[in-house]
Formats: C-alpha cells, structure tokens, sequence
C-alpha cells in the first residue's frame, strides 16, 4: 500500500469527533482524490503532512519546539517522506527527530487526534496530528528545526501557543482521560 493510498484509508476509517473535523476529514479525501501527488510537498495546491504533540501524561506536560521558520511555538510535525510506509509513520518520525527522543516513543492507540488545515509558506498543510506518548524520564534535544524546544504544562499551553495548537491539546488530553 502506497503513503498515499494509507492516508486515504486513515480519513475514511477517522471517526471525526465533531461536524467541523468531519468536514476537514472530507475535504482531505477530495483533496487526495483530486492529486495524485497530494501527500507531496511539491503539491502546490497543498499536501498532506503529519505531526505528533508529544505528551508527558505523568507530568501534566507537552513538548513543544519552537519552529525556526515560523518562529511559533508549535507540536512536532511536518512533511512526508518517501521512506515513510504510513502516515502514523510519518508523525513518529517527526516527534523522533524534532524532539531528540529517539526511543520509546508511542503513539496514542486510536489513530489521528484531530486535524488542522493551515496555511504555510509553501502551500496550504493538510495536517494529519496525532499525540506520541513520552516514555518515563525522556529527555528532549533541539534539532536544527528548532529555536527552542521546551516542557509545557497542559495550562501553560494557551499563553505561548496559537489557538490550533491548544485544541490538539486539549483534544489530547480527553482522549488520554478517555483511556484512563
């Protein structure tokens, strides 16, 4: 099965958790039925991308790296690689390289938290975000990606985060009280 062929079958399969991600997730699949090319980021019309927040749950706390293009405080997350067998694949790898934690990472069981369509300075992200799980005692290294990367609890999120990244957390967090 391609990347591409995976993302659509993600989308399909996503139960969206309200009407307006539930429009999200059709307008991805009319965006993938429509390009062929459209997990790529030379796709100018936009592209599909995968991200993870990567949570402490123990600790009340997420990573979050501060983009050095966007210079935002932002979850991990960017575009698709070819060696990228799926796009939960996809979100791993980023979380892996943008936070310096190279092992024990997990994604939440339950496929994509939620979805966010924003646009970048290439073309429009068709983000498909998911929540990585840090393992006990993880520590986090910058990468060249980064300005920054720091901890932040689940409340400090809204003052240094845009109003996308707060939803995804706390979209996260429910779906951890959920599992609890």
């Amino acid at each position: 099965m391609s990347l591409h062929e995976d993302a659509a079958r993600v989308l399909k399969e996503w139960p969206a958790p309200s009407p307006g991600q539930d429009e999200l997730r059709l307008s991805y699949l009319d965006h993938l039925a429509a390009h062929r090319d459209g997990i790529w980021k030379p796709c100018k019309d936009g592209h599909i991308t995968a991200s993870a927040l990567v949570v402490d749950p123990s600790g009340g706390r997420v990573l979050l790296t501060l983009h050095r293009k966007l210079e935002m405080w932002l979850q991990m997350g960017g575009h698709c690689e070819p060696e990228d067998a799926t796009l939960a694949d996809a979100a791993l790898r980023e979380a892996r390289e943008e936070s310096g934690i190279a092992q024990g990472l997990t994604l939440l069981p339950g496929g994509p938290v939620r979805l966010d369509r924003h646009h970048t300075p290439c073309a429009w992200h068709l983000d498909v975000q998911y929540a990585a799980l840090a393992p006990a005692g993880a520590v986090a290294a910058i990468s060249d990606e980064s300005l920054d990367l720091r901890w932040f609890g689940y409340d400090e999120v809204a003052s240094v985060a845009d109003a996308s990244v707060v939803r995804l957390v706390d979209r996260t967090r429910a779906l951890l009280r959920q599992a609890a």
